[in-house]
Parts: C-alpha cells; sequence; structure tokens
C-alpha cells in the first residue's frame, strides 16, 4: 500500500451524489494531476503516481460514482460516460483545480478524451492509459464477462490467488506480492467481513446490454488534445487497444508520445518504470 500522505474530499454530482478524492499535497504553482480510473477500479489504483510525484505535484484521485468511498447511484442507468463526465467537470469547479494534468485509465481515458472535447481549455495535458478512439470487441467481451460478478473470499491470500487465476495473462510476470499489492486496490473487507470487489455490481447493467456501446466517434476527441503535451501508454498484450489503433493514435495527434509497456495486458498498472518514466517527460513539458 502506498506511504504517500493524502487528505480525503468530497463533491456533490448534479442528483446529490456524495462522491470522494483522495488529494495528494503538491506545489501551488503548477496544474493538478487528476486521475481517473477504470471501470472496476477506484481512487487506490493510482498509489505508484502518487509514490512517485506527490509533493512536487498536487495529486487528485478521484472515486468515480459507485467506487471507492463514493455514493453508489439510485439509478444504475446513470453509470454512463456522459455522467462520469459531468461529475468530474463538477470536481474540477468544485475544488477549484482550474487547468489539470489529466491521467485517464481505460474509462478514464474515455472520460479525458471526452473532457477535452467538451472543454479542451481545462487541460494542461493528457495520459491516456490503455484505451482509444476504437476499443477491441475481444476485450470488451472479456470485460462484460466479469463485471458485476459479486465473488466473495475469506481472506486476502484467497482473493489474491483467485486474481492470479483470472488475470494471469493480463500480467504473466506478477509473482504473488503482487498479486496481493494488486488485490488490495480492487478490493476492500465487506460489512460481513469477506473481501469483495469496491464497486457497486450494478455498474454492469448498462455496459452489459447487449450491442452496449459508446455510440461514440472519439476520434475528434482525442484530436482536441493536440497542442498541449499528451501521452498515450499500451500495454503489449492488450486486448482492449489494438497496436493499429495505437499506432494511429500517434501519427494523427501532432506530438502525442506513444509509449508500450512490455510484458502486461490492459492496463499497465503505472508502477512499471517505463510509465513512470514517460509520465515524468511529460511533466517535464508542462512544468
Amino acid at each position: 500500500m502506498s506511504d504517500a500522505a493524502y487528505s480525503v474530499g468530497t463533491w456533490e454530482s448534479s442528483e446529490g451524489l456524495t462522491l470522494h478524492y483522495r488529494d495528494y499535497a503538491g506545489r501551488d504553482d503548477r496544474p493538478a494531476i487528476l486521475c481517473i480510473p477504470g471501470l472496476t477500479r477506484n481512487a487506490r489504483d493510482f498509489e505508484p503516481v502518487a509514490e512517485a510525484f506527490a509533493g512536487e505535484w498536487r495529486i487528485i484521485c478521484a472515486d468515480l460514482r459507485g467506487r471507492g468511498e463514493s455514493d453508489y447511484a439510485k439509478d444504475p442507468a446513470s453509470y454512463t460516460p456522459a455522467n462520469y463526465l459531468e461529475d468530474v467537470t463538477a470536481l474540477l469547479e468544485q475544488a477549484q483545480l482550474g487547468k489539470v494534468v489529466a491521467i485517464g485509465t481505460s474509462l478514464g481515458g474515455i472520460i479525458t478524451m471526452l473532457l477535452a472535447q467538451a472543454d479542451a481549455g481545462r487541460l494542461a495535458g493528457a495520459v491516456i492509459n490503455d484505451i482509444g478512439p476504437v476499443i477491441e470487441k475481444d476485450g470488451l467481451e472479456r470485460i462484460r464477462d466479469y463485471v458485476g460478478q459479486g465473488r466473495s473470499y475469506p481472506t486476502w491470500m484467497h482473493a489474491a490467488w483467485a486474481m492470479k487465476d483470472s488475470a494471469s495473462h493480463v500480467y504473466p510476470h506478477f509473482a504473488i506480492e503482487d498479486w496481493l499489492r494488486y488485490t488490495k486496490r480492487l478490493m476492500c473487507v465487506s460489512g460481513n467481513g469477506r473481501i469483495t470487489f469496491d464497486y457497486d455490481m450494478k455498474i454492469a447493467e448498462p455496459f452489459s446490454q447487449p450491442g452496449a456501446d459508446l455510440g461514440l466517434d472519439l476520434w475528434p476527441a482525442l484530436k482536441k488534445l493536440e497542442g498541449r503535451p499528451s501521452l498515450a501508454l499500451r500495454g503489449e498484450l492488450s486486448d482492449l487497444l489494438s497496436d493499429a489503433t495505437f499506432r494511429r493514435m500517434g501519427a494523427e495527434i501532432d506530438g502525442m508520445d506513444t509509449v508500450t509497456v512490455p510484458g502486461v495486458g490492459h492496463a499497465p498498472t503505472l508502477e512499471e518504470p517505463i510509465a513512470l518514466d514517460a509520465i515524468s517527460r511529460l511533466l517535464g513539458k508542462v512544468a
């Protein structure tokens, strides 16, 4: 677990949900870093980023609605990218963040692209982690197969071994201590004392409908990142972002740095040295 100190902040959604974020202190003469997690993830996902950059940079790590410490939505149909974008925009306004460097993993990367499309002026820079305008169907089907499955485990070690069994193709080089650290970011101790996933199982409902997809052309949204420091990361083994889409992202967005993280699938954890080095280079262009 991370040793970097943080305070806890909250903000309100338009329908009155109380949403949570971690706030790691940093210099006030630079834009804050806003970390936006993936579909089933939470603020803990960005502990490696906080360990590497907090102090020099203020880092805000959001729990999207239905994840971590944030309220679960009253209507599961609200678990959509449009509502997540509205929530993140409300966070920017209520926390008076001004310009930010957004780091978005998977769904968080989609939200970052949508934020750029809505108001690119809010972004001092952006990192898109293992997602692109074209999302591979095989990867989507794999995610649909596991999202919303309310499994639980008696101990952290049982949970870690279960994660290894289900995701060893994503992180083939993980040792059991890596799986344990990974699992503690993804899961929590439930009210009955068992270890369970730290999100509302109902996030799967809109996502898992037959034919459900974004229904969006995200290339114009990605194009809005042009003119500001940007970085795209891809796990070498990713089944959600193809190498062809990744190469097109680098070709079409002038100045976008593209870095492949070797030996991992969807998605890089951002504790990989090559990923942290790439983020450091991007921040050097912002500072």
